[in-house]
């Protein structure tokens, strides 16, 4: 069974309709890098994916859960879901620490020393580990977003949803963030990122999908879409992105 599986999606913010009978399934480990020019619906699809918006046609299934359910769980959803936007979304006023352990202490109920110890792990795996205590007005972007991504993993996900993570940071700090993305992709993690980081997509991507107007315009494995894309729109993005 796939762990992510949208079909027939049909999504509207009053009369435009922004997703168009989007059908993708995603299984257990693969990584899927989302193209497409802004407006095609690539960030609203994630969002409809974590339950963070409605959809108005068709079925989203994410690991067992209907998310369309008007009765769906969203919290139990978004154990398992976690979504990483361009904006960090750090509490300013909490420490890395307790901006990582706040909902493993509210929805799980964690105790603070384990929590606390659940925080260390994370961020060993994002390469923090020593900015425990620290504010996020003391990191950098790059750092901040690393301690966004070790927010979501101290979840413990199923599937991890990524908006143009980089958009926002310079390329020395992506590099940073690429480093994780990495390292999480070779982990097993199962990720779908919205991403023009094309380099990363062709290394690391199981599959790329394009998206345009709205629709799944393109999908594909990602090394041989991006050597040789099957449509025009496609090679004009690429060609955009890539000088």
């Amino acid at each position: 069974m796939s762990l992510v599986e949208l079909s027939r999606v049909t999504k509207r913010f009053g009369a435009l309709t922004v997703l168009e009978d989007v059908s993708l399934t995603v299984q257990k480990g693969e990584i899927i890098a989302v193209l497409g020019r802004s407006g095609s619906g690539k960030s609203t699809m994630l969002r409809c994916i974590n339950g963070l918006e409605r959809i108005q046609g068709g079925e989203i299934i994410v690991d067992g859960i209907k998310v369309n359910d008007p009765d769906c769980d969203l919290r139990g959803l978004r154990q398992r879901v976690g979504i990483v936007f361009q904006s960090f979304n750090l509490f300013p006023h909490l420490s890395v620490s307790d901006n990582i352990t706040l909902a493993p202490r509210v929805v799980k109920g964690a105790d603070p020393k384990a929590a606390r110890e659940l925080a260390r792990e994370v961020l060993r795996q994002v390469g923090l580990e020593d900015k425990l205590d620290a504010y996020p007005d003391q990191l950098s972007g790059g750092q901040q977003q690393r301690v966004a991504i070790a927010r979501s993993l101290a979840m413990h996900p199923k599937v991890m949803l990524f908006d143009e993570v980089t958009s926002a940071l310079d390329p020395e700090l992506t590099g940073e963030v690429l480093k994780v993305l990495e390292a999480m992709a070779k982990g097993g993690m199962t990720m779908i990122l919205v991403t023009h980081e094309i380099g990363f997509a062709r290394r690391f991507g199981s599959r790329v999908v394009f998206m345009h107007q709205g629709r799944i315009w393109e999908e594909g494995a990602a090394a041989s879409t991006l050597a040789k894309p099957g449509t025009r729109e496609l090679e004009t993005f690429l060609s955009a992105v890539l000088h």
